[in-house]
């Protein structure tokens, strides 16, 4: 019994390597600067490359604090807060204070914000086709929901090893 527990954590093992493999692939184009260059571009809008990714995560995940937004994209909490700053004074994002904290200012997407990454999802939209041009409908819809349980997934504190 504990001969089959073996094959069969190995395969998962080789499975979780492949996995972490294709991971690391698709993170890796998605941080290219070349490639928000080009989205930037194709969706003609004027927005400095270091805010382009703070701007579509106050726009899907706001309102939303600093502190967290820090933590999701990975950067010192005063390099985004300057960040957000910047969005606010350009009129692409509004800060207020959270319902049940007062003291706890979020970020939420302002009208003229909303409007721009409009043009950002189009121009992704487009590049999507590009990429997605050969796949059958059937399999683009399993994709897309095994990829959304997977980030529930990785989003849930019980994911990770204390």
């Amino acid at each position: 019994m504990s001969e089959n527990k073996n094959v069969q954590d190995t395969h998962i093992s080789e499975q979780m390597k492949a996995l972490h493999g294709a991971l690391i692939r698709v993170v890796s184009a998605l941080n290219r600067p070349r490639n928000d260059e080009k989205l930037i571009a194709e969706a003609g809008i004027q927005l400095d490359r270091a805010l382009f990714s703070i701007l579509i995560s106050i726009e899907r995940l706001g309102p939303i604090g600093v502190v967290e937004l820090a933590e999701r994209a990975g950067r010192d909490y005063t390099t985004v807060s300057r960040q957000v700053a910047k969005l606010e004074k350009l009129g692409l994002i509004i800060r207020q204070h959270n319902a049940i904290d007062r003291r706890i200012r979020e970020a939420v997407i302002s009208r003229t914000g909303k409007a721009m990454t409009e043009r950002i999802d189009a121009a992704r939209e487009q590049m999507g086709k590009v990429v997605f041009k050969d796949w059958p409908q059937d399999e683009l819809d399993v994709f897309i929901r095994l990829m959304q349980k997977f980030a529930d997934a990785m989003d849930s504190d019980a994911s990770m090893p204390e």
